[in-house]
């Protein structure tokens, strides 16, 4: 991981030039390879939306907008953190750097090793944030099927299937239960949230229509089974 935090790209943006050459300096020796300076609000702007940074150390105090200004810009599309440099130590500045978005305030005259050490913890927690997230994708693909339960899409050989909500829940369902009999009181209580009661017709016409989308030959269905007495079962096979 400590590589790939290496190969992330910074932007700092502060009209002092020392602050630049010496950040730009320490992270060097630390190994990052991918830094971007801008000495102004507007140039950082143009810099942010060229070079996609994942990470941004903003001085509050330019010559050409107050960096408040420039986080509130780049806040309406992104959420990529955002440390403060400032001279400003007041506990008002400090809370409304964090109100208007940044991930951390840091106060001059500052330590650029501490600064260092602050930029790898976010890049780190970001990185394990978005590993943890495509984890939790949790892609399932049997058969002829894909499930990106993220962007609530099923393929079937390749082709979106065009599913309403319920009958995309339905399916979710069954894919994360396959091989099992679910009754219709469990496929009622998890995809409608409601006591079985009534809902036995419901659930029949769902099951059809899923069936007219999903299965080759919906009056001869090799996926979604009736269990006599019992309920419905995805059949799931190991290819």
């Amino acid at each position: 991981m400590e590589r790939l935090i290496k190969e992330k790209k910074i932007l700092i943006i502060d009209d002092e030039e020392d602050i630049l050459k010496l950040l730009s300096t320490v992270l060097t020796k630390e190994g990052f390879k991918n830094i971007y300076t801008a000495e102004t609000g507007n140039k950082g702007l143009k810099l942010f939306e060229s070079v996609k940074p994942e990470i941004i150390l903003l001085d509050i105090m330019l010559p050409d907008k107050e960096g408040y200004e420039v986080c509130k810009k780049i806040r309406e599309n992104s959420m990529v953190p955002i440390l403060f440099l400032s001279a400003k130590s007041e506990e008002m500045d400090r809370i409304l750097g964090f109100a208007l978005g940044g991930d951390d305030y840091i106060t001059k005259p500052f330590s650029p090793k501490e600064v260092c050490y602050r930029v790898k913890a976010q890049l780190r927690r970001n990185s394990i944030n978005f590993i943890q997230e495509k984890k939790d994708e949790k892609d399932l693909s049997f058969g002829p099927f894909e499930i990106n339960e993220k962007k609530l899409e099923i393929k079937k050989n390749r082709e979106i299937l065009e599913l309403k909500p319920k009958e995309l829940k339905l399916f979710l369902y069954m894919a994360k239960n396959p091989n099992q009999i679910i009754s219709k009181e469990k496929i009622c209580d998890e995809v409608w949230g409601e006591d079985y009661i009534g809902f036995d017709n419901t659930i029949m016409v769902h099951i059809r229509r899923l069936r007219e989308k999903i299965e080759d030959n919906p009056s001869n269905p090799k996926y979604i089974i009736n269990v006599k007495g019992l309920g419905y079962k995805l059949i799931v096979k190991d290819e």
